[in-house]
Parts: C-alpha cells; sequence; structure tokens
C-alpha cells in the first residue's frame, strides 16, 4: 500500500470520526453551543482543555523552533505551562464563580459598562483572529504533505474541515471532538518520538533518551549534537542566551497570555461546580506535560537526524550529493517547504551558518562553500520526522493525524470563541437586545464562517511559523486582556473608565510594536523596520512585547481609576463575592 492511501485512511478516519462526534452532539441552544449545557466532568473537560490547548504551535512548530534553536527555544515551554499554573490559581476558579457565557461579559459586568464589554470583545478578537492564523497556517503545512497537494490548497481543505464541525456542534460538539482529538494527537506524538528514541539511543523513554548516550557516535545525544552543529558554524544547541531581558519578557508574556486566552478561559464555564474547574486545570496540566515533556527530546533527535542525513559520514567535509538525496526530502520540496539552491555547482548539499562571517570567511570559503543551499521550514520537522528516521508507513500516517488533530482543535476553539464574543457580547450585548435564541445561534454560525474566511486568508502568508503567530497572540491577550481580568477579580477600586483606557493603552502599544516589525495588519512588506535583534527597542523582540504592554494596561488603568470616582458599592461588594468561588451554579445567560 502507497504511503498515499495509508495518510488518507489515518486522516480521513479521523475526520470522519470528528464529523460523527459534532453530529451527534449537535448545538441545539446557546446554552449547547457555548458551554456544552455546563455539564462537562472535569476528566473530560481537561483532556478537552489540553486539545484546546496543544495546537499547531504545539504539535507541529513548537519542536521545530526547539530544533532550530535550541535551549534559547525553551521559553515556548517555559512560558505555556507555566501560564496555565497562573489560569488555575488566578483565574478559572473566580471567572466559574461569576457564572458567565464569555469573557467580555465578564468584563462588561464588573466594570458596569457596555463599553468595557465592547472593547473586551475588540481584543478578543484581535488575539484570536492573530492565533486562528497561526493554526491554519500549520494545517495547510500539514495538508500539503500528507495529501500531496501545495500549501495553498491545504489551507483550503483545512478551512473546510473545521468549518463543517464547529460551526455546526458548537462548544458541545467540540468539546467531545476535542477529547478524541487529544487521544490521537498524543498517540501520534509519542509513539514515533519512542521509536526514534530506540533507534538513536535504545532508551525507549523519548525525555531520557535525550541525555542517554547517542549509539553511533558513543556520545551523549546533546554532546553529539553540539559537536556537529558547532563543526558547521552554529551555536551550541545548548547554549545560553544571550539576551536575559528579552528571554525573561517572552516567558512573562506567554505564561499571561496564557492566562487571558479567551479560548482557553471559556472551557471552565463548561463543568457544573467551582471545584470542577480547578480540577479541570489540574487534569489539563497532566495531559499537556505528556506532550510538552517528549517536545525537547523529538526537537533535539529531529535536528539530529537532519544533520546526519546531510552528512551520513560523520565528517562535515563531504555532504551528500543533491540527486542522492532521500525520499522524504524530495517529497517536502514538492510543497516548497524545503528548497535548495547549488550555490557553488558542485551538485552537493551544504548546510551551515552562512551568517556567522567568521565560518563562512575561513571554513567555509577553504571548502568551496558559497552559501547556505537547504532551507527548511522549522514547521516540518516533527512531520517529517518519522520520514527522516524511515520508520514504518503507518507511523507516518499517524503523525499526520496527530498534526491536523492539534491544529484543528484549537482552530475550532478559537473560531467559538470569536463567534461567541460577536452573537452573544456584541449583537445581543450591545445591538439588538431581544435577539431570540435562535437569531443569537445564527449570528453565532456566521460570524463563525467569517473568521474562518479572514482566518484563512491571513494564514495563506501568515507573519513567521505556527508558534511565531501564536506568540504575538498571547502577547496581544497578556497585554489586553489579561489586566483587566485580573484587576477585575483583585482590585476594588478599578472602575470603568480605568479597564477601559488600560486596555485600549495596552492593545495599541503592543500592536503598533508588532506591526512596525511584523508589518501592518500583518500584511507582507509593510513593515517600517527589520524584524532583527540589532533594531529591536533594548532589545526587546515583537513577540515580547506583550508583558510591556500588559504593565503600560496595569498602569494607565490604577492611574485613570485613581483619578476617578470608585465603583458603585453593589461592583465593589460583587468583587468581593467573586473572590470566595463557593457555592456557584451553572454558567447562566443574563
Amino acid at each position: 500500500m502507497s504511503q498515499f492511501a495509508i495518510n488518507l485512511i489515518f486522516v480521513g478516519g479521523s475526520f470522519l470520526l470528528y464529523i460523527l462526534i459534532a453530529l451527534w452532539a449537535k448545538a441545539g441552544s446557546t446554552s449547547d453551543f457555548y458551554v456544552a449545557g455546563g455539564g462537562v466532568h472535569p476528566i473530560t473537560n481537561g483532556a478537552a482543555i489540553g486539545a484546546d490547548w496543544m495546537s499547531a504551535a504545539s504539535f507541529i512548530s513548537m519542536a521545530g523552533l526547539i530544533a532550530a534553536g535550541g535551549y534559547a527555544n525553551s521559553t515556548f515551554l517555559m512560558g505555556w505551562t507555566g501560564g496555565y499554573v497562573l489560569l488555575a490559581m488566578l483565574l478559572a476558579p473566580y471567572l466559574r464563580k461569576f457564572g458567565k457565557f464569555t469573557v467580555p461579559e465578564f468584563i462588561g459586568d464588573r466594570f458596569y459598562s457596555r463599553n468595557a464589554r465592547l472593547v473586551a470583545v475588540l481584543c478578543l478578537i484581535v488575539a484570536s483572529v492573530t492565533y486562528v492564523i497561526g493554526q491554519m497556517a500549520g494545517a495547510g503545512v500539514a495538508f500539503s504533505r500528507f495529501l500531496e497537494v501545495d500549501a495553498t490548497t491545504g489551507l483550503m481543505i483545512a478551512a473546510v474541515v473545521v468549518f463543517i464541525y464547529a460551526v455546526l456542534g458548537g462548544m458541545k460538539g467540540i468539546t467531545y471532538t476535542q477529547v478524541a482529538q487529544y487521544c490521537v494527537l498524543i498517540i501520534a506524538y509519542t509513539i514515533p518520538a519512542i521509536f526514534i528514541a530506540i533507534e538513536l539511543t535504545g532508551n525507549p523513554i523519548p525525555p531520557l533518551a535525550m541525555f542517554s548516550t547517542h549509539t553511533e557516535s558513543g556520545m551523549p545525544v546533546l554532546d553529539t549534537l553540539n559537536q556537529i552543529v558547532t563543526d558547521l558554524g552554529f551555536r551550541e544547541y545548548t547554549a545560553d542566551v544571550s539576551n536575559k531581558l528579552n528571554m525573561v519578557l517572552f516567558t512573562l508574556s506567554l505564561m499571561i497570555g496564557t492566562a487571558g486566552l479567551p479560548h482557553v478561559i471559556i472551557r471552565f464555564f463548561t463543568v457544573p461546580k467551582v471545584a470542577d474547574a480547578r480540577w479541570s486545570a489540574g487534569w489539563a496540566l497532566v495531559f499537556i506535560a505528556l506532550l510538552y515533556l517528549t517536545a525537547p527530546a523529538v526537537a533535539s533527535m529531529a535536528r539530529l537526524n537532519l544533520m546526519t542525513t546531510i552528512y551520513p559520514a560523520g565528517t562535515q567535509e563531504e555532504p551528500i550529493e543533491y540527486s542522492e538525496r532521500p525520499a522524504w526530502m524530495q517529497t517536502w520540496e514538492e510543497t516548497g517547504l524545503i528548497t535548495y539552491e547549488d550555490k557553488n555547482n558542485d551538485g552537493r548539499i551544504q548546510v551551515y551558518n552562512d551568517a556567522n562571517e567568521e565560518f563562512a570567511g575561513t571554513v567555509a570559503a577553504d571548502r568551496g562553500w558559497e552559501g547556505n543551499e537547504l532551507n527548511v521550514n522549522n514547521d516540518i520537522l516533527v512531520l517529517a520526522n518519522p520520514e527522516i528516521a524511515n520508520l514504518p508507513g503507518w507511523v507516518i500516517g499517524l503523525i499526520a493525524a496527530g498534526g491536523l488533530a492539534a491544529a484543528l482543535s484549537t482552530a475550532a476553539g478559537l473560531l467559538l470563541a470569536i463567534s461567541s464574543a460577536v452573537s452573544h457580547d456584541l449583537i445581543k450585548g450591545a445591538i439588538n437586545p431581544n435577539i431570540s435564541e435562535k437569531g443569537e445561534l445564527m449570528a453565532a454560525r456566521i460570524s463563525m464562517a467569517v473568521a474562518i474566511v479572514v482566518a484563512t486568508y491571513l494564514g495563506a502568508n501568515p507573519p513567521g511559523f505556527a508558534a511565531q503567530v501564536v506568540a504575538l497572540a498571547f502577547g496581544i491577550a497578556a497585554a489586553s486582556l489579561f489586566p483587566a481580568l485580573m484587576m477585575g477579580i483583585f482590585s476594588k477600586r478599578v472602575n470603568n473608565v480605568g479597564a477601559i483606557s488600560g486596555m485600549l493603552c495596552g492593545l495599541v502599544f503592543t500592536l503598533v510594536y508588532i506591526f512596525v516589525y511584523k508589518g501592518w495588519f500583518f500584511i507582507s512588506g509593510t513593515n517600517n523596520l527589520p524584524d532583527t535583534a540589532d533594531a529591536w527597542v533594548l532589545g526587546i523582540s515583537p513577540l515580547s512585547i506583550g508583558a510591556v504592554g500588559a504593565l503600560v494596561n496595569f498602569i494607565v488603568a490604577f492611574v485613570v481609576s485613581n483619578a476617578t470616582e470608585e465603583p458603585p458599592v453593589e461592583i465593589q461588594e460583587l468583587v468581593e463575592s467573586v473572590r470566595y468561588p463557593r457555592g456557584a451554579g451553572k454558567a447562566v445567560d443574563h
């Protein structure tokens, strides 16, 4: 059986399962659509949160970024994991106590202002659409390879699949679909990792294999990798970061962005009790840890496999001839995600750090090399890893299904957050409070469809790799929604004027900084400054600016609030009651 047929069986079978679940759990009311009726078990909710959370960025792109950047890119792991602790401890139970459907609804009621609710809708849509761009881009990468089509066609297929099961099922369908997707993606991620760990080290536990002895070289895996990459002019794989400020801000931005992401927060409204919200967060951490502990090992082994494929003789002087490149490389070239240019016309594939002037001017020049000749998209490394390691065809089909499950599960959750903000908070909350439940449900589905179209269009030319685009979304959420939620729960003094001013200042500051380097509204070629460390202010990357934006939000909100009237007494009493999360009933539509 051909690899294409195997891929179709795994991918098609998993999609059929998702669509059947969506039909079985079709939302018949706004309560079903927004919070799955409020009766989801904590373990089920934890698995759904895990799938919702472990997006294309986690499954496809994160290990690729770590593989490319080594220890320096481990900030993705630290920030995203640490954020869940913040979410479980500081936000989830208190928001569940409040008992509303959406994050903007909480902000609107807490800050007793329709304008505050509308600003929160704006922040939510900007953050969520940016996040969805990364998911759709990741899904397009996966589809393009495993269905053997170009990246644009893959993106279109992904959009159609998401449309079918997300628009139809709402939160009720998405919840149970995400449980199935979690099972698919965690199996798909760990099985190839185990195979490769055994092949390289003989140790079947990937996180331990990373620190084990490389069978072929007789040295530890990381030492072997360090030697190979430094011999080619790259930094050591385990080298420390040079800019500690940027690393701290980036980690912090991911952490507080995690705690402010609406598509994760709304999942805590789907459980019956406040205690269940805490248990859901705990179970989600367990489920997420299974992948996140494996990701660094997958990254290091992928980088090692790639380099030893190009330089199979164990010496960096004789790379393989292009005509003898392995089949997996030829297949990925067809997608445009691997490109080769023979710059010195010797028919071989030179891979080295041509940005290292010292190496390029001495070692590379002596060997007759005239530049790096192979460019590999970071987003393909996890998907290509089983092929690089010559694993069986069914493993490749399995990881295809897993990568798509990861991208599509998060995309569905984000689209639901967008649609609920538009239909519930914008249309019902501000434009037409008397809209019927049927009309609100229709508006939710239409807004979700529009969001899919926008995300698909922008996903065709994303402002970075999947994980980088997602990091931008985290920064936007960190700068806009997280401070408002924290102040709404823990400060009686912050009033509506302060909250609105803080959210707008944090959002505008962060977006302007990002657009200056990434292009205005993420349109390629419209950036004002090059996105390089030399051009960043104080060395702060656009991916890290969310932490600074959050500080701006907090400062503006407190200064403006203290210069204006205190919130009404009933609002201060509401804040006090929310702090003690006992006795909350199910989420209701007030």
